[in-house]
């Protein structure tokens, strides 16, 4: 059965009546533009007010406001729920569930009122048999209120999602391409599905012309099943990078996602649901939506191909003169600092004098000092906060090292060591200098990453 429902029109729908929700986010522009471009018009729903664009027209309405939901969903027939609340502040970040739950309850009431004849909302590809995290575990009960009232629901549920602009794809490229020995949890070793974006737009318009989808959940994933470990191993392949990994089992998913916010600029409270989902294997066990929907699935390969393109060929927006006159020129200032810190610190072997220079523990200290500022360099030079981190709390501990060797200067006492002579006293003033300008540029560049960050900024 291939019907349809609505009035008739050139595509098949009455003019207007299909919203699709969430329209500046990843899946909601992409299904929008898909949409306009194959002739039908539509509605786009934002918190922002948007200016109206060839076969859609924006509409402003916040989902915790039910009466702006209610205005923005007359005459429509079908709705497109594509909305989380997973993003945000850490006070916004703890409660996502309970604002999950109430955006849901809302859209039902709100398009009930509006007598809403569908409802196709895309989730989280989840094994009923397991215990859940919260995060998917709020995507699943998401799906369960809007499908509890009288309006018939269809549910994608996807495993990874890959396609340029997409929090999946931006862990994963990002990771690869700044790592060459990657830490890893156990999390890594769990199967995943992962489904080009292009491929689950195709199945969202699809479910909106076959009428038997109404009411049913799907499962999508895309031709090939493999580990997150083999997803990025097929990801650095694909640049021609050589991939070392080591796992740790005791990394949690808190902790992963925390390391992923140093690393990579995908936020922590986006990196831990993005974690969440490959705790368990997210494969499709039930492909039914395959039958009633056909297409040539993308292999992983070829979503990440596609998805890299996209992302050269149409980069995210940069403010070049903020660029310019902010980022860059602190990020010099660290790196050339942190290698002058390092020169400066190779003369405790040719310009002290001191025998306790050669003490087993002042050895030790020197090892762990100098494998900071390589690791500080290294990422600093990837753009990761990480690096930023380290680069600030080691010129710390260098500043107060270098005073207080000079410390009999002033009390005329000693402290780490026998008095430092004239030539190494003046070297520790140099370096101090140094330091502070390591400690000023980390303090800048951590705070103006974490800026850009907020704002969805490349750096």
């Amino acid at each position: 059965m291939n019907q349809k429902i609505g009035h008739p029109t050139s595509s098949g729908f009455a003019s207007y009546s299909i919203l699709v929700t969430g329209a500046t986010g990843f899946i909601g522009s992409r299904l929008i533009s898909t949409l306009a471009s194959s002739g039908f018009t539509i509605k786009g729903m934002s918190r922002r007010k948007l200016s109206d664009t060839h076969n859609v027209k924006y509409v402003q309405a916040d989902v915790f406001d039910v009466e702006q939901l209610e205005k923005a969903m007359i005459g429509i027939d079908i709705v497109y729920y594509l909305l989380h609340s997973m993003e945000g502040d850490k006070e916004h970040w703890r409660e996502f569930a309970a604002r999950e739950r109430i955006q849901a309850q809302n859209f039902l009431k709100a398009a009930t009122k509006a007598n809403v004849k569908r409802i196709i909302y895309l989730g989280g590809l989840v094994n009923d048999s397991l215990e859940l995290s919260p995060h998917m575990q709020s995507r699943k009960e998401v799906g369960e209120i809007l499908a509890s009232g009288g309006i018939p629901v269809t549910q994608l549920r996807a495993s990874l999602i890959i396609g340029a602009q997409g929090g999946s794809y931006a862990m994963l490229r990002y990771l690869v391409e700044r790592l060459r020995i990657m830490v890893t949890p156990s999390w890594v070793k769990s199967l995943a599905q992962p489904i080009a974006v292009d491929d689950v737009i195709k199945y969202l318009v699809g479910c909106m012309s076959h009428l038997e989808t109404s009411g049913k959940i799907y499962e999508i994933g895309g031709p090939d099943k493999m580990t997150y470990e083999e997803l990025m191993r097929v990801y650095s392949a694909y640049l021609n990078k050589n991939l070392f990994v080591i796992q740790i089992p005791f990394l949690t998913t808190r902790l992963s996602s925390y390391w992923v916010d140093l690393i990579t600029p995908v936020k922590a409270s986006l990196a831990r649901p993005l974690i969440d989902s490959l705790v368990h294997d997210t494969v499709v066990n039930d492909d039914s939506i395959t039958k009633i929907i056909p297409i040539q699935l993308k292999s992983v390969r070829e979503s990440i191909d596609i998805a890299t393109k996209e992302m050269r060929e149409n980069p995210p927006e940069i403010n070049h003169r903020e660029e310019k006159t902010g980022f860059k020129i602190n990020q010099k200032l660290l790196l050339g600092s942190l290698t002058v810190m390092a020169i400066i610190g190779t003369t405790h072997y040719w310009l002290d004098d001191r025998p306790e220079v050669y003490t087993p523990i002042w050895l030790l200290a020197g090892i762990i000092w100098y494998a900071g500022i390589v690791s500080a360099i290294i990422f600093v030079n990837s753009k990761t906060r990480l690096g930023f981190m380290i680069s600030g709390v080691l010129s710390w501990i260098t500043l107060i090292f270098w005073s207080l060797d000079n410390f009999n200067l002033v009390f005329n006492t000693s402290i780490l060591a026998s008095p430092p002579n004239e030539m190494f006293a003046l070297r520790n003033f140099i370096g101090l200098a140094v330091v502070s300008i390591a400690i000023i540029a980390s303090h800048n560049t951590f705070h103006k990453v974490i800026d850009y960050q907020n704002k969805g900024k490349p750096v």
